[in-house]
Formats: structure tokens, sequence, C-alpha cells
């Protein structure tokens, strides 16, 4: 097989992804419902094929489904799978603490982890998980009394004195955190009642030639081959509730906890999503809708393409490089590729077009209807503060993405703190106790960092800035480019030669005798003045015109939501996501650009050994995988000789949605969450059913991996595991 590089994509997949544009419409169902808000959806769901009772999804009580999903760390989703508190989530999902529990000694991301025993799960410092434990709707409390129109500073300081009072009497009455958000932009308000847990264990991880299958090439795709699961463990103190990491902590006594079902699926069958979609936003117009497809996302895929392509170049000469930054690269591709699809959806779908035909319709109604006066006059403001903001969307989306792309300007961040605590006027001993904190936070940072392969970014993405905003350019910038002989690499060898920040050696000899009177040397430091040139650039001419654009939108889109949930008064809304639990179904549905194929809608670990690259990071199978597949071990994993392992289905999902339980009709396991199909990822913005999919790891291969391939059969022995 010829050598997959990481940023390519084969022309196996290249001709797959132009088939795709071909095939008809699917059964699915647009919308991430509020739990508390299903008894809406009901009817439909029961006539679908949901074969328990809305109450058994969510209830107040304390015995919905509910109490066994975790908001996992800061963007990610778990389920508790057991009743001694153990989490299944994504593997990119632990990929940060994989990375902290990694070394070049401990190589988890080459060879994974197994713990054989409670004493083996490694504590993740740092890492949380909070369960929902009840919603509420408080909009009356929060809103009464304020006119719609009111301007958003006024209402916003309102609003938070309000939010600040409900939550700290709902935290007191029931024990638990209390935390209010907006919803329909800020036209409903709901309380998540939460417990986090502070005590997160690592348990079980597949080496990345399982859970990271296929790389860039296969990420976003389907078919997809991707062993992506990992599982942790909670861990609670003597009266079950949370409590700082401690040797004494017990695993989580669970009272909800998903039953496993391995008896498999069929196309059409029944799906749930339950979990934390991130960022959607279904109701923006077109003119804001503009600035995604033909700003933000094209610049954001320019710059991480370069930025990747330096990057994978030093982690495939490097394992200890691969080590600092895989779980960097990741992120960061993880947007790249999405937004490809995103850009690709949105043009396919015409998905402008189509928002401008209904604004023409919204716009008659608006004019002939008199029970929001300030209607009519939404979409022409929504589209002059759009227009009048290309250029500043664009400017600061190049500085976001190029210039503060590279890692050693985000240091002059830290500098900027470090010389703000040299500025304070307080006595030495406190100065030197708080300066010594603030270097010491530093230290997470050099652990993952090359100054290398920085340099290399440096020298690519500094370009890529002059030449795109060259009418714009920090002064600072223009003059040190010119000290250096107009030539950016030799400013880069310069800068990354003199700045204390540039290596840890720099850092650390600095940090060893740093004192108040140091303040000079971080103001004149290179970092710092690369960071502060265009900080201060961008504060005085960029964020004022676009500060202005964003509250004037804010304002006149929080209206539009009003006035359309006013004109189709009939319509069940459902509002955007903003990492809260939801619940959204489907069903298991196929993509067939050609009519009946075997990648329909599920694949198998045979798939994945047809791929098999020694020669490729991406593609190479484990030797173990590849022994377990030639003797067909799969256990009572495996079906007629196969071995599921990922499918897909129509339910409505977006980021944070990764580690999601993936239900089937009677509320039990069947897969997790962990993707979205290419051109359907245009779904936070519009929801195309015919190309909107989403990807799960078959639990049955989960299963498989944990028992045959990790030896970690003792975490099988205290799961709930149905055949029926």
């Amino acid at each position: 097989m010829q050598k997959v590089v990481w940023t390519s994509l084969s022309v196996k997949y290249c001709l797959f992804l132009a088939a795709i544009f071909h095939f008809g419409t699917a059964t699915a169902k647009e919308g991430m419902w509020l739990p508390p808000k299903l008894k809406e959806q009901e009817k439909e769901m029961k006539a679908q094929g949901l074969q328990i009772a809305i109450d058994r999804i969510y209830n107040e009580k304390g015995t919905g489904l509910n109490n066994a999903i975790v908001l996992f760390g800061k963007g990610c989703t778990g389920e508790i799978i057991s009743p001694k508190g153990l989490i299944l989530t994504n593997h990119h999902c632990g990929y940060g603490s994989a990375q902290a529990l990694s070394s070049p000694e401990k190589d988890y991301f080459a060879n994974g982890y197994w713990a054989k025993n409670h004493q083996e799960e490694l504590p993740c410092k740092g890492l949380t998980v909070t369960f929902i434990r009840r919603i509420e709707d408080v909009t009356d409390r929060i809103l009464t009394g304020i006119d719609d129109t009111l301007r958003d500073a006024v209402r916003d300081s309102i609003i938070k004195v309000r939010t600040t009072a409900v939550e700290a009497e709902i935290a007191k009455a029931t024990g638990m955190d209390a935390n209010i958000k907006p919803f329909f932009k800020g036209n409903q308000f709901w309380v998540a009642i939460s417990e986090t847990y502070r005590d997160i264990r690592f348990v079980g991880f597949p080496p990345n030639g399982i859970g990271a299958f296929g790389g860039d090439v296969e990420n976003w795709m389907w078919p997809r081959h991707t062993g992506d699961f990992s599982i942790f463990r909670v861990y609670a103190g003597a009266d079950n509730k949370p409590a700082d990491y401690a040797p004494t902590n017990k695993p989580y006594d669970a009272p909800q906890y998903f039953n496993i079902n391995i008896s498999g699926y069929k196309e059409g069958d029944f799906t749930m999503v339950y979990g934390f979609p991130g960022t959607t936003n279904q109701y923006i117009s077109s003119f804001a809708l503009k600035h995604v497809y033909s700003i933000a996302d094209p610049i954001s895929i320019e710059a991480r393409t370069r930025k990747l392509d330096v990057w994978t170049k030093y982690m495939t000469g490097s394992r200890d490089i691969f080590i600092k930054y895989t779980s960097k690269r990741a992120g960061v591709a993880n947007g790249w590729k999405k937004w490809q699809g995103e850009v690709l959806g949105l043009k396919l779908n015409n998905a402008t077009g189509k928002k401008q035909n209904y604004e023409k319709n919204f716009q008659k109604w608006a004019d002939a209807q008199r029970t929001l006066p300030y209607a009519a006059d939404l979409l022409p403001g929504m589209r002059a503060a759009a227009e009048g903001a290309d250029k500043v969307v664009y400017e600061d989306q190049y500085i976001k993405e190029a210039v503060f792309g590279i890692e050693l300007v985000q240091q002059g961040a830290a500098a900027e703190r470090i010389l703000s605590v040299m500025r304070l006027k307080i006595d030495a001993r406190k100065m030197q106790d708080t300066l010594a904190k603030t270097i010491a936070a530093q230290e997470a940072f050099y652990k993952n960092y090359d100054p290398s392969t920085d340099r290399d970014v440096f020298k690519t993405l500094m370009t890529l800035y002059f030449n795109k905003c060259s009418e714009t350019l920090p002064a600072y910038y223009i003059d040190a480019y010119k000290a250096h002989n107009q030539d950016i690499a030799a400013w880069a060898d310069a800068i990354y030669k003199n700045s204390i920040f540039a290596t840890v050696e720099q850092f650390k000899s600095w940090a060893a005798t740093a004192t108040q009177t140091d303040s000079a040397r971080i103001a004149n430091d290179p970092a710092f003045r690369l960071y502060d040139a265009v900080a201060q650039n961008r504060k005085q001419k960029i964020l004022p015109a676009l500060n202005t654009f964003t509250t004037n939108m804010r304002y006149m889109e929080r209206l539009y939501m009003k006035a359309q949930m006013e004109k189709e008064k009939n319509k069940i809304f459902y509002p955007d996501a903003n990492l809260t639990l939801r619940l959204t179904y489907g069903q298991i549905k196929g993509l067939d650009p050609d009519g009946p194929a075997k990648y329909s809608y599920q694949t198998t670990l045979g798939d994945a050994m047809a791929l098999d690259d020694p020669n490729s990071e991406i593609f190479k199978v484990p030797a173990k995988l590849k022994e377990l597949y030639n003797k067909k071990d799969y256990g009572r994993w495996g079906v007629n000789g196969t071995m599921p392992l990922a499918f897909i289905a129509s339910n409505h999902t977006s980021g944070g949605n990764s580690g999601s339980p993936v239900l089937n009709a009677k509320g039990e396991l069947i897969g997790t969450n962990f993707d979205r199909a290419y051109e359907g990822t245009m779904s936070d913005y519009y929801y195309d059913p015919a190309r909107c999919r989403n990807i799960s790891v078959d639990i049955r291969y989960t299963l498989f991996i944990i028992e045959k391939f990790g030896g970690a059969g003792w975490l099988i022995d205290e799961m709930n595991i149905l055949k029926k």
C-alpha cells in the first residue's frame, strides 16, 4: 500500500466524497431537545420506535438516564457504564489526560494503557465530570419586567443581578451547583442543577493504532474504522459526594448507569444520542452566515494547513516531539478538517440562498404584522452591520489564526502577566512569592513545546500574515522586518535565539534570579514585543469596530429570534446548542451513493485490516490486533465471523457530543458517538437530512478491544450486558 501522508486524502476517499453528493433524502429528525421538554416530542418519538417512557430518559426524581451522563472535562460527553462509576468516552476526549500521563518511557499513545485493578487507575490532575441532576425553566424569574427592546448593556446588568441571586438561592436549597444559561438568543433562561466530581482516574486507553486509526484522512469522513474510545472512573468521598483526590476515595456508587446491548442493530432502527452539544447557530441570518463560509472558515483552513504541515514534519521525525504535539495537533486538525466539510456542505446545499428565501418571507410578514413593531427593521439592520464589518472580521481572523497560532507569540501573553506582577506596588517578599507562582504556571507549556518546531511555524505563518494583511501590519512588525533585511527567516532565528521565552532553558535561567527590577527585560523581550504590538494594534484598530458589530448583531439576533418564534407559533423550536444537556433522535441510516453497499451504515474490523499499512503512522494496525483478526478470535462480540466496528445514524449532533452514548429504542447503550460525516458538518448552521450523519463506535468493538486486546476483562465483569 502506498504510504499515506497525514494531510492528504486518498483517491478512494475523494471518489467516495464526490459520489455522495448524488444520493436521495434520508429520514432524519433535526433538533437538539432539552430533556424537560421531551414530552412535546413523545408522540413522534414513539412513532419512530421509542419503547420506553419519556420519564425514563429524564425526570427530577433521580431515576432518569440523565444521571448516567456526564460533561467530561470542559467540552466532551461521557456515560456511566457500571455501578462502580466506570466512564466511557472518546479516545480523543481522553487525549489530554493520556498526554499528561505519558512520557517517552511510558508512551500510552504507542502502547495504550489498561489498568489491571483499582490500584493501577491513574489520577488525572484537573479533570472533572459533571452530572446534571435537574433542569428548570427560570425565564419568568430572570426576564419579568424587562422590555424586549431594552439595549443589552442595561438588560445584561439586570439579568446578571437576577441570575446571581437565583443561582445562589437554588444552590443553597439543593446543596448542589446551579448554573443559569440563556437559550433562544437570550429569550429564555434555564438553570442546570449539577454535581461536579473532581477525582477522575485513567483506566483504559487503546493505542493510536486503534483509537486514532485513520488520522486526518478519515477524520470527519465515512466510512470510518476508528476505535475512538477510552475508559475512566469517577471516584468519590466516603459519602459518595464530590471530593478532591485522595488515596482513600472510593469508586463512585452510581445510582444510574447504562445497560449495554450487544444484539446489534439494522438500518432503520430508532436511535438516540444523549449528551452536551457545544455550539450551533441554526437561526443565523444569511448575512452572518456569509462571514462563516467566505471569511472565517477559509482563513482558518489556510493558516492551519500551513501550521499542520510544519508540525507533521517534526512529529514524523521525532517520537519526543510527537508526544509533545499529538494532543495539540489533534485539536488543531479537528477544526481544520471540519471547516472544510462545513464550507463544502453549505455551498452544496445553497444554505445562504435558502436562508435568503426564508428572510424574504419573514420580511413580508414583518411588514404586515403589528405585534412586534421592531421586526420590520431587523433584517435590513443585520445586513448593514454584517457588510460593514467584513474588513475587520477578515483582519481579526488572520491575527487569531496566523499570529496567535505561533506558540511563542502566545507566550507573549504569559510575559504580559509576569510584567503586570512586576509592576505591582507590593512588598518584595509578596512580590517574589507572586512572581514564583506566575512563573511556575508556565511549566506545563514547556512540557509540550519544541522551539525548533515553533520557529518554523513562525516562518510560515508570519509570511502568511504579511502577505494577507500588508496594509494593517503593526509598526513594530514592519520595523523588525526591515531591520532583518526583509527576511522573515532571519527575523525568526533572532527572536528564538534572544527571547527568554523561546526555550525552557532560557526561561528557567532567567526565572531563577528574576526580581521586580527585571520588568524592563520583559518589556523589551522580542516575544513580548511580538505579542504586545499585535495586541495593541488589534485593541486600537480592530476590536472597537468588531465589538460594535458584535454588540449590535447580538441585540438584533435576539429580537430576530423572538420574531421568528412569534411568526411560527405552532412550530416547536429547539434552542441552539450551548454545552447543556440535550437529546437528539433519528435512525440507523447509511450513505449509499450507488445503491446498497458494504459501507452503507456499518464498517467492520476486516475493512480496517484492508487499510493496514506498516509504513504509515496512521494506518498501521497493532500486531496483537492483527493476530486476533487472523484467528477470528472475537469472543462473544463477533457476528458470523466478522467484528462490527463503526456505524452511522441520522442523529443531529455537534461538537461536545464527542463521547455521547448512542442508545437504542429501550435506552440501552449500543455505541459511542465520535464524529460526523464530512459534508454534514454544516449542520451547526444548516441541517440537511440527506447528508447529516453522526458516526459512532460499535459497543461490541469497544468490548472486544477491552477484553481481547487490552486483557481488561475485569472491567467487563462490572457491566450489565444484554443480548436481546
